[in-house]
């Protein structure tokens, strides 16, 4: 059992130990926060829903490498976005902009929702006149008898 417990510690360590982190150098602390602020709300282009500050995918380290260099460069937050948006496109930002290619993301799911509660509604609606109507709650002669006959038969 010891051993066991050693060797998950062990490769935990190992996986730890081989984590990517960078290290800039920056001129000063509202530099650091801009880098900060931006790989945390760029998305990775590979994985899914990571964050480029999050990601150790080597795709990752080259954006938060070009972030640096641009920062380093003078560049603005905008400018920055808008390179990384026309290189890999909306898909980068945690929030796209609203325009026509974006329109049903942004309200597919208040549609969807929308049509979901349209159909509950007739659902019920439909319902409410089937159990209304009194030809659904009497029996023809013809079942009565029936009834009767399979009530008898069942004794």
């Amino acid at each position: 059992m010891k051993r066991l417990i050693a060797a998950l510690v062990f490769g935990l360590g190992l996986t730890v130990a081989h984590a990517a982190i960078d290290t800039y150098e920056f001129d000063s602390e509202a530099e650091r926060e801009r880098y900060r602020t931006l790989t945390e709300e760029l998305r990775c282009p590979k994985c899914q829903n990571q964050n480029i500050a999050d990601s150790n995918s080597p795709i990752a380290m080259d954006l938060r490498r070009e972030i640096y260099r641009m920062l380093e460069e003078g560049r603005s937050n905008d400018e920055i976005v808008d390179y990384l948006v026309a290189r890999y496109g909306d898909f980068v930002r945690y929030r796209p902009p609203l325009n026509s290619t974006t329109l049903l993301l942004w309200y597919g799911p208040a549609g969807l929702l929308v049509i979901g509660f349209g159909v509950v509604v007739v659902m019920l609606v439909r319902r409410r006149r089937g159990a209304a109507r009194p030809e659904n709650h009497s029996l023809s002669e013809a079942e009565r008898e029936r009834l009767a006959s399979l009530l008898e038969n069942r004794k």
